[in-house]
């Protein structure tokens, strides 16, 4: 096996852990130490999530948490007695709607990117691993490190720090600060950096398109700087790096295509000998169509651990995943070697994270005291306050008042969430209904005739989304005909935009005069636009990206 040296950065161990890693690996059967190198997506109850984790005896699992605190607690507790070995158990904690969902309402990157202060950052970050490790949670797939350089990709959107590289390592460095205090390993992702292909990994294999000069200086820089800040994990994902393949093979043909995943390449010549990175690699999602699309699942899965990554992320078929590393080790595809260095990092994060001693038990009463609390509720609603963004308003349309505008037309598309079939509604035409205003909410076959309104409200909610290539105004569906979505009302009467995810509306809607952007559609993110729009708060956020996309038509 391969030497790694458990007491340097970023695992740091003493010779009790580092003992604990060796003893641990060298019990475990063939079978077992295959099953060490698997995290399970978990959605199901706790009954049944139990189950797979006792049959299974995988490395680790990401929950897809329900509301039922109590609940969540109680599997939590029973995590720690169904496995002889302990479990690394993760989420993707971005924020907004990627949160705990008993847990407080906190901003997501881009909203935190917009506050633009680092102390803020810290202050919801530590709230966020605060509260994940009281629920069990000790590994989180953040911060996002990539960059919103290709403004219309839908999958960075709202995760990223925004377009300006020292923004973006600023923030990322504090969070990851702040989780690694408080018992919540970090990951940055997704290397070897997105945001240039406007495409999404969910989809396709996506292309980081830089020269390694460019590289360097923004992703290579981000990661250098995670690494010398002692950030525990990196995400391999399914995007390519063609300039560093080429520069070492200038024939590698469609090899220079081949995703991070799955590349030895840019896994250990790239990110462990030349960036030192010493810690823990984990694919991104395997059954993404960035990964299948690069040839049949028995022949790529063994690859996600040959070319480097320690950790296989999620599986449709847990089982015939195992049957593939089995297969892949008895023909000699996959070393043994090459099994128990996987082994062995995944189990020195274990033990960095103090999981090999007799750790606490998560508990409802800490639990109670520490998710959601009043504290982190204040802390939060004051930092989500400074995130809306007032980008132009060109008509001094706000503040908005009752007494001159009351009588309000909404058209909206609903917030829309990668796994809720349909859109959910937005609060704001409620909370402004309590304000006194006179609201109607636009369905299709409405007539509308501009004398019967005095302002017209356009509300989208659209966050980062998976598993689609563009999000943008779809005027059609929003007014319900072709010929409604012709109709421009800003005329006829004041129109204010506002967004409450994707920032980049405008290419689509330039000369709307008034336009907002709030980055998250959370209800505190609603009752913080609220406030701002009638003139209660002031707008505190400044844009982390260009609202306009490089064209001046939409400042008019």
């Amino acid at each position: 096996m391969a030497t790694i040296d458990l007491s340097a950065a970023p695992f740091n161990l003493d010779d009790e852990a580092m003992a604990w890693v060796a003893a641990t690996r060298d019990s475990l059967s063939p079978r077992d130490k295959l099953a060490q190198l698997f995290v399970l997506l978990e959605r199901g109850t706790p009954q049944e999530v139990a189950e797979e984790v006792r049959s299974f005896r995988p490395g680790g699992i990401t929950r897809i948490y329900s509301d039922d605190l109590f609940a969540e607690i109680a599997l939590a507790r029973d995590l720690g007695t169904l496995s002889a070995i302990p479990l690394l158990v993760s989420a993707d904690l971005e924020g907004s709607r990627m949160s705990l969902p008993f847990g407080t309402s906190v901003p997501n990157p881009l909203g935190l990117a917009a506050i633009d202060d680092v102390e803020a950052t810290s202050a919801i970050s530590t709230i966020m691993a605060r509260e994940a490790h009281a629920v069990g949670l000790n590994w989180s797939f953040t911060p996002v490190i990539d960059m919103n350089a290709a403004w219309r990709s839908a999958i960075v959107g709202t995760r990223s720090y925004g377009s300006d590289i020292n923004k973006v390592e600023r923030h990322a460095l504090a969070q990851i600060e702040a989780f690694q205090a408080n018992g919540v390993a970090a990951t940055v992702k997704h290397w070897p950096g997105e945001g240039y292909d406007d495409r999404d990994q969910h989809l396709v294999t996506t292309v980081n398109p830089l020269s390694m000069p460019e590289w360097e200086q923004s992703f290579g820089r981000l990661y250098r700087k995670a690494i010398e800040n002692g950030v525990l994990s990196v995400m391999s994902a399914h995007i390519a790096l063609p300039a560093f393949v080429l520069a070492l093979d200038p024939d590698a043909g469609a090899e220079a295509y081949r995703p991070a995943s799955l590349s030895k390449v840019l896994n250990e010549d790239l990110l462990r000998r030349e960036l030192g990175f010493n810690g823990l690699i984990v694919s991104d999602a395997t059954p993404m169509a960035g990964m299948g699309d690069w040839g049949p699942r028995d022949a790529v899965l063994p690859e996600v651990i040959i070319s480097g990554c320690d950790l296989i992320l999620f599986s449709d078929d847990p089982n015939a995943d195992l049957m593939r590393l089995v297969k892949a080790v008895a023909d000699g595809r996959l070393s043994q070697e090459r099994v128990d260095e996987a082994v062995t990092r995944v189990l020195a994060l274990k033990a960095t994270l103090g999981l090999h001693r007799d750790c606490p038990e998560p508990s409802i009463e800490t639990a109670r005291h520490i998710v959601a609390s009043e504290e982190n509720r204040l802390i939060a609603e004051r930092a989500t306050a400074r995130v809306p963004t007032l980008v132009k308003d060109v008509r001094h349309i706000l503040p908005l008042s009752p007494h001159k505008t009351p009588r309000v037309l909404v058209y909206s598309s609903g917030v829309i969430l990668p796994f809720v079939p349909q859109p959910l509604p937005l609060s704001l035409p409620e909370r402004l209904e309590r304000e006194g205003f006179i609201v109607t909410v636009f369905t299709p076959g409405m007539e509308v005739s501009p004398k019967d309104f005095d302002l017209v409200l356009y509300l989208f909610a659209e966050e980062t989304l998976l598993t689609r290539s563009r999000i943008f105004i779809d005027w059609t569906k929003l007014t319900g005909s072709v010929f409604g979505a012709m109709q421009r009302f800003w005329h006829d009467m004041p129109a204010l935009m506002i967004s409450f995810g994707y920032p980049y509306y405008l290419h689509d809607a330039p000369r709307v005069p008034a336009y907002v952007n709030a980055y998250s559609s959370s209800e505190a993110m609603q009752a913080a636009v609220l406030e701002a729009i009638m003139g209660r708060q002031p707008f505190s956020g400044t844009s982390p990206v260009d609202p306009f996309v490089g064209s001046e038509q939409g400042k008019y």
